[in-house]
């Protein structure tokens, strides 16, 4: 009796070994190539007239009318040509690509003006080495005996952090959906705005915090002594990070959740890390934008905004410029927002 297929015996190479598919960044830039050979292009004015390639067993037959220039990949240009070989595969896939390959492009397009909103989250999460800074120039004895190291202090935004998903999922939901009736959820997109909105706030409290911990500093005679404790309790810094802490758990899972939601199944390992990249894109442009202001802020002789001197510096201005670009990126949120709402409605 002959073996069956994929199966193993001992240590046999007795297998049957299938043939890779084609990645999907490769299948993306087919479909972007396919549409600029075609550019020239023109669709029929009856749209009947239209045929377009798809898989055999097709999610879609007829692509949508959003981003219809790259519908063009896909079209036919002339059926009695031998454009498709007899198993139903185009014959130059980089001519001429299936429906689903182009809506699952499109999908992706239409999630990166979203995607980006995260980027600035990220670049307040990833202050470098100002929490340290700060929290160790304030009062952290919790005891007569006991400090909270300054390095470890920014365990509130991990604690409010996993707290917050608890209290959503265990408390906050089933409590909603008790009230009204019927199953009770917050969009993933709804997620995204509060978490962004909450970004900005804790940039603004930050602010306010650093300038009233440099004010008393300065009172305090401590101007050149960055390492000297502040009369002003460490715990002053919770709120802020709090706040972050619950703006990630928000941006970061909806995020997640919309991507897996959104794209098609075959696109499971980016929509898994999408947000991934963002937080190291954030991590990058949070580096820049601190190198930009130092050094544009000493110029002349200056003290720098972000000067390891913590009392002589201004993190408060620091916090200001984040909350400012906190602001615009909740706005851009918005605009993004209204036109993906209006992009999903289209046939």
């Amino acid at each position: 009796m002959s073996p069956k297929p994929n199966t193993f015996f001992l240590a046999s190479s007795l297998y049957v070994k299938s043939k890779p598919n084609s990645s999907l960044i490769t299948g993306f830039i087919q479909v972007i190539v396919a549409s600029f050979k075609k550019r020239n292009l023109s669709f029929p004015s009856n749209e009947k007239d239209l045929l377009y390639h798809h898989d055999m067993d097709p999610i879609l037959v007829v692509p949508s009318e959003k981003i219809r220039f790259l519908n063009k990949s896909c079209m036919i240009e002339d059926p009695n040509e031998e454009d498709i070989s007899p198993n139903g595969n185009a014959l130059n896939p980089w001519r001429l690509c299936t429906v689903d390959q182009v809506e699952a492009l499109k999908k992706l397009i239409m999630l990166i003006p979203l995607w980006s909103t995260g980027i600035l989250l990220s670049v307040n999460i990833s202050q470098p080495s100002f929490p340290i800074l700060q929290a160790g120039s304030m009062d952290r004895y919790i005891t007569q005996t006991f400090q909270i190291p300054a390095a470890t202090f920014s365990i509130f935004t991990i604690i409010s952090l996993v707290a917050w998903i608890l209290v959503y999922d265990r408390i906050l939901i089933p409590v909603a959906s008790y009230i009204l009736g019927r199953p009770a959820r917050l969009s993933p997109i709804t997620r995204m705005g509060i978490g962004i909105f909450l970004s900005f706030l804790s940039m603004v409290v930050g602010a306010n915090v650093e300038g009233v911990r440099r004010s008393v500093a300065i009172r305090e005679g401590l101007v050149n002594n960055p390492k000297g404790m502040v009369p002003m309790s460490v715990f002053w810094l919770v709120p802020q990070y709090v706040l972050m802490g619950v703006a990630e758990a928000l941006n970061m899972v909806a995020q997640t959740e919309l991507y897996i939601c959104e794209l098609p199944k075959g696109l499971a390992s980016i929509a898994t890390n999408l947000s991934t990249i963002s937080i190291g894109l954030g991590g990058i442009l949070a580096s820049f934008i601190m190198t930009t202001i130092d050094g544009i802020t000493k110029e002349g002789g200056n003290e720098s905004w972000v000067s390891s001197n913590i009392n002589k510096g201004h993190y408060d201005y620091y916090h200001w410029v984040l909350a400012g670009l906190s602001l615009v990126n909740a706005f851009y949120f918005m605009v993004c927002r209204k036109h993906y709402y209006a992009s999903s409605r289209m046939n």
